[in-house]
């Protein structure tokens, strides 16, 4: 017969191998839908761990309660949830930055699913607060010791503890985030992503010196002087603008674009690739501004350790060229840290709907959209006519106009009455969103093309770019794109994106580009190709630079950005 120790043991070991075979099963069932492959599962002795320990702790500080064993698994499973639904939507491996962006999302889900994940996450913490068994303060402060060293080893000296990490671990992909997560786990590499950022912010400090970057600034603007042609730019990043015709499996009733702008642009449109999918925004807007890759070494999101501080971006280059540096955005300020993002990028003016923002005058309206949420594309390109119409009759200056729409954001809802659903899709992969995107689509496409037209019979010496943000997420993420053969599923396929570029009022079509290669397309026209004559552009280049070679440029950037 077992004895008291022996039946103490069981116990637990019971609950353990229970709570990691639900864990396996939950992992497999997730795989199923596009999620982290579950082929290393028996590899990861560090997550199992994690996962042991953090039941356990829960487990110790709940009273014996008739759920218990439940309450203490909730946490775990949350946590995996938050990791694949966060993965399925945006092709994102989750990190505790990310913690950060929660309030920007509550801003843009529906109420019913902003309500709906508040309660997900707040029913869980209020039962496991009221069922604390607090008497056993002493039990849980000693349970809670190894989390707190932890914590102050990976804060403290983030570097032993990643090297330590990395001894232990199994391998770390270096090109993919999923990669590293389905050989290691998902706990396990959140808590060695962190240490990876916070030794990022201890390796930027020597990047810092104000007074060689500014001088670096002087000395671009000298050698371009005698070579700049100051014509104006119009830069416009659409959001989730996604061109249906890209799936190799869908059908249409009609066709989805509109014939003005098929007549406009004809077999010239591009293709750009995003460093996001289904979101974040600011990090598209980061690349197309800075001329870097949005890496995500300080924070998720780069806008979100910009002080306002000058970082040097396209903006303040043509602001020291003696632009007129505009951003106007169609929606809220407060957004991914937009104010500071935009001032640090150096904008001297930004105009966000008065709506949002009555600070500081400014010519934008965001109107009543009613069903559709988010202002049309019509309605704002309208004003931003007026706004040029209105620069060019009262400035001497050259204009950077930099437009930022909103329309096209999920979940695509649509005016039955201004913008009926007109068009029919066909697949053996059915998803609502993606009906609505496409619809969308011809009306976005009529709308640009009047935009586009009124534009060149203002200002024809100009060049004018358009560019989706990133793709939508639709229904069902990455699956919906990966069924109907998005791009005919080429590597990276759902990074890619729409790209128009007009010169002087002519379409031109150039070779795949990346967003962070947009600066250097802006500074050749302006410099009548002067500037990737003296320097290499990497459209351009027959063996373009790697992305790691952008490292060095990036952390100068963000040492300066976050001063």
């Amino acid at each position: 017969m077992l004895n008291l120790n022996q039946h103490a043991l069981i116990k637990p070991l019971r609950h353990f191998t229970l709570l990691l075979g639900l864990l396996y099963l939950y992992a497999r069932l997730i795989e199923t839908y596009g999620g982290f492959s579950t082929e290393f599962l028996h590899l990861q002795w560090l997550e199992i761990v994690l996962v042991i320990y953090l039941y356990g702790l829960l487990y110790l500080a709940l009273r014996p309660v008739r759920w218990r064993v439940l309450l203490a698994a909730l946490p775990v499973f949350l946590i995996y949830l938050v990791h694949d639904v966060f993965f399925l939507a945006y092709g994102k491996v989750f990190r505790f930055v990310n913690l950060s962006e929660v309030p920007e999302l509550l801003q843009i889900l529906p109420p019913g699913y902003a309500v709906l994940l508040v309660l997900l996450f707040a029913i869980p913490l209020v039962l496991l607060v009221r069922h604390l068994d607090y008497r056993r303060h002493r039990q849980i402060l000693a349970g809670l010791a190894p989390l707190l060293v932890l914590g102050i080893v990976l804060k403290t000296s983030p570097a032993v503890f990643a090297s330590g990490f990395q001894s232990l671990a199994h391998e770390i992909v270096k090109y993919s985030d999923a990669k590293s997560v389905e050989n290691n786990g998902r706990l396990a590499m959140l808590v060695y992503r962190e240490a990876q950022r916070t030794l990022t912010v201890d390796k930027i400090a020597p990047y810092r010196n104000r007074a060689r970057y500014d001088l670096d600034l002087q000395q671009r603007v000298t050698q371009i002087t005698p070579h700049l042609q100051p014509r104006n730019v119009h830069l416009i990043v659409l959001e989730s603008f996604l061109d249906p015709r890209l799936f190799r499996e869908l059908e249409f009733s009609r066709s989805p674009v509109h014939p003005a702008f098929d007549e406009l642009f004809g077999d010239k449109l591009g293709l750009s690739l995003a460093p996001v999918f289904g979101g974040a925004t600011a990090q598209a807007e980061f690349e197309v501004l800075c001329g870097v890759p949005a890496f995500e070494k300080l924070s998720s999101v780069e806008f979100n350790v910009f002080t306002g501080a000058p970082a040097h971006c396209l903006p303040g280059l043509l602001d020291a060229l003696a632009y007129r540096s505009v951003a106007s955005n169609a929606y809220k300020p407060n957004f991914f840290n937009a104010q500071a993002g935009y001032t640090g990028m150096g904008f001297a003016e930004q105009h966000f709907p008065m709506e949002f923002y009555s600070a500081r005058p400014g010519y934008l309206k965001f109107g009543d959209p009613g069903v559709e949420e988010y202002l049309f594309d019509a309605n704002l390109f309208a004003q931003n006519l007026a706004f040029v119409k209105q620069h060019l009759q009262q400035h001497d200056k050259p204009l950077f106009n930099y437009l930022l729409t909103i329309y096209g954001h999920t979940p695509h809802l649509l005016d039955p009455v201004q913008r009926p659903e007109i068009i029919q899709t066909h697949s053996g992969y059915p998803d609502d969103h993606l009906q609505r995107a496409t619809n969308q689509f011809y009306y976005r496409t009529q709308a640009i093309a009047e935009y586009v037209q009124q534009l060149v019979a203002l200002d024809k010496n100009s060049l004018i770019i358009l560019i989706s943000d990133h793709v939508p997420p639709l229904r069902n993420g990455q699956n919906t794109f990966n069924a109907l053969r998005y791009m005919d599923n080429r590597a990276e396929s759902y990074y890619y994106n729409r790209i128009a570029i007009l010169e002087n009022g002519a379409p031109v079509r150039y070779a795949p580009l990346h967003h962070y290669d947009l600066p250097d397309l802006v500074m050749n026209y302006l410099t009548n190709g002067r500037h990737c004559a003296e320097q290499a552009c990497a459209w351009q280049d027959s063996s373009p630079r790697p992305r790691e070679a952008y490292l060095e440029q990036y952390l100068a950037l963000m040492a300066h950005a976050s001063e």
